[in-house]
């Protein structure tokens, strides 16, 4: 294994090399009996899990993953998908020789959970999803605008100030906290080659809308917790589906078996960071009754 040093935060990195020949890089912190395994959103990398990990990992084994393409992981092109990221996890849970971990998602990385927990419940034990995507359905037309939208606003173009404007519209306030990301987050973006980070963002954003889990929820047999900011302005998109971000998670858990919802006031969609407190409080809680 080789190693990768984050000098912002003296954090070690560790990678693997994936089956596939790709290199996946991850945080591996804690010895607790019980594994936690952390997967951020969409153009974002392991770190926006700083803030949990670092209270989590007293009484947890907590792994966090550089989805292919992010962070510190290979960045060379590769087929991004939901259903790509979900094999490669499988590939580092099964080099790792983990089973029964708790998966955690955030947003775009809840999505990839479910996925990985719907082709593997036999590695997945427990999930937690915070803000996660795939709860809404997208019609072709739908899906359509979605992209126009997205492209017209350059929301994940390869600049510095489209990566600002994009983690903002993700905080319920303007908080110091979240130019601290920002700073973290540039810097990774240095490190892409030429449009890739575009191109990977592009491809992901396809994959979500093209790869939905809203269907399957009932198919979850594991028990679920969901974590949502009560002003989470992305999800529901209000454009094409105006809502309270509550009422959808509402339905979403009444269709899992063992699902449980927990809603936190005055927090937007990057609840782990902006409401760490009540968060890692609420993970505690579930780890607790699922243990």
């Amino acid at each position: 294994m080789s190693q990768h040093h984050f000098d912002a935060e003296k954090t070690q990195y560790q990678t693997i090399t994936l089956a596939n020949g790709f290199e996946l890089a991850y945080l591996d912190t804690g010895k607790g009996a019980r594994t936690i395994l952390f997967i951020h959103g969409l153009g974002t990398y392991s770190g926006t899990w700083f803030r949990n990990m670092s209270v989590l990992s007293d009484d947890f084994r907590c792994i966090a993953v550089d989805l292919p393409g992010n962070g510190f992981s290979d960045k060379r092109r590769q087929a991004f998908g939901m259903q790509y990221f979900a094999a490669c996890i499988y590939d580092l849970l099964q080099q790792l020789q983990l089973h029964e971990v708790t998966v955690c998602g955030h947003s775009m990385g809840g999505q990839v959970a479910i996925h990985l927990a719907l082709n593997a419940p036999e590695l997945v034990s427990s999930l937690i999803l915070c803000a996660p995507a795939g709860f809404e359905v997208f019609s072709p037309w739908e899906r359509s605008l979605y992209r126009s939208m997205l492209q017209f606003w350059g929301m994940f173009s390869n600049n510095e100030s489209s990566l600002r404007s994009s983690i903002y519209s993700s905080f319920y306030e303007n908080p110091a906290q979240a130019d601290e990301l920002i700073r973290e987050m540039v810097q990774i973006m240095r490190s892409y080659a030429s449009d890739d980070y575009r191109a990977m963002a592009d491809a992901c954003i396809d994959a979500m809308l093209e790869e939905p889990v809203a269907d399957r929820l009932g198919e979850l047999k594991m028990p679920v917790l969901v974590v949502f900011g009560e002003m989470d302005a992305l999800i529901p998109n209000q454009m094409l589906h105006p809502g309270s971000t509550k009422a959808l998670a509402q339905r979403a858990v009444q269709r899992m078996p063992k699902g449980q919802l927990v809603t936190i006031p005055f927090a937007g969609h990057f609840i782990q960071w902006e409401k760490a407190a009540e968060v890692n409080a609420a993970i505690r809680r579930f780890m607790s009754e699922t243990a």
